[in-house]
C-alpha cells in the first residue's frame, strides 16, 4: 500500500511548538518531492514548505523564520518543525508527496494543529 502517515499534531498554546512527522511508504515507489500543507476552516489549501529539488526548499510567506521542513530521503521522511506558533496556524496539516505511482500525487490524512490559549 502506498501512503503518507502524518503524527505530530496537538494543541499548543501560543508561542509554543510543535514537530510533526510524515512516513511514506509503499514497495518500489520513489518519493520524489515531500512538503507541508495545511487547510484553516472556511479557506484553501495552501503550501507550506516542500523541498522542490534536491535540498531546495520554498516556504510561505507566512511561517518564514519560524517554521523548519526537514528530511530523510533514505526513509522517505519529511518532518515539519513549528515554532512561535500563533493561533493563526490553526489548521489541518497535510503532508504531500510526489511519486512514482498512480497519478503522482499523494496525501496524508492530515493532523489537526490548534493554537489556543
Amino acid at each position: 500500500q502506498v501512503q503518507l502517515v502524518e503524527s505530530g499534531g496537538g494543541l499548543v498554546q501560543p508561542g509554543g511548538s510543535l514537530r510533526l512527522s510524515c512516513a511514506g511508504s509503499g514497495r518500489g515507489v520513489t518519493f520524489y518531492t515531500m512538503g507541508w500543507y495545511r487547510q484553516a476552516p472556511g479557506k484553501q489549501r495552501e503550501l507550506i514548505a516542500i523541498f522542490t529539488s534536491g535540498r531546495t526548499t520554498n516556504y510561505a510567506e507566512s511561517v518564514k523564520g519560524r517554521f523548519t521542513i526537514s528530511r530523510d530521503s533514505a526513509k522517505n521522511m519529511v518532518y515539519l518543525q513549528m515554532n512561535s506558533l500563533k493561533p493563526d496556524d490553526t489548521a489541518v496539516y497535510y503532508c504531500y508527496a510526489r511519486v512514482s505511482w498512480g497519478s503522482g500525487d499523494l496525501w496524508g490524512q492530515g493532523t489537526q494543529v490548534t493554537v489556543s490559549s
